[in-house]
């Protein structure tokens, strides 16, 4: 089964944008495999304007999130794994959601158990 985190955050942002607003994310820095513009990084995590207009190329995928940006003029590539998603909501209203990190620890389904093996009496 998929994940279903990645489905909530794009159904979360696009519920922001269709009522005009500016979705944010806020990401946990210090998860593996981001990139990040560690000058505004704040205590382990960061928040992404992530409005239409502010990105190119926005991707929320199930893995990771990126798009490009500019940040202080400067042109770059983000790249947030999904993981390191800590809330989506908008800037106006904070309306959205957060994510408990006990909730999606890696989005794996819990362990299926086989099934007992089945016991036969004879009966007479």
């Amino acid at each position: 089964m998929t994940p279903l985190k990645p489905y909530l955050i794009r159904s979360i942002y696009e519920w922001i944008v269709d009522n005009n607003l500016t979705p944010h994310l806020l990401v946990d820095a210090e998860v593996g495999g981001s990139s990040l513009p560690s000058e505004y990084i704040e205590d382990g995590k960061i928040v992404l304007n992530i409005r239409p207009q502010a990105i190119q190329g926005l991707a929320l995928g199930n893995e990771k999130v990126e798009f490009n940006a500019r940040f202080s003029g400067k042109p770059m590539h983000i790249v947030a794994p999904i993981t390191s998603i800590l809330a989506i909501y908008a800037k106006e209203n904070g309306k959205g959601m957060v994510f408990d990190q006990d909730s999606f620890p890696d989005d794996e389904p819990p362990e299926q158990k086989p099934p007992a093996k089945p016991n036969l009496r004879i009966i007479k």
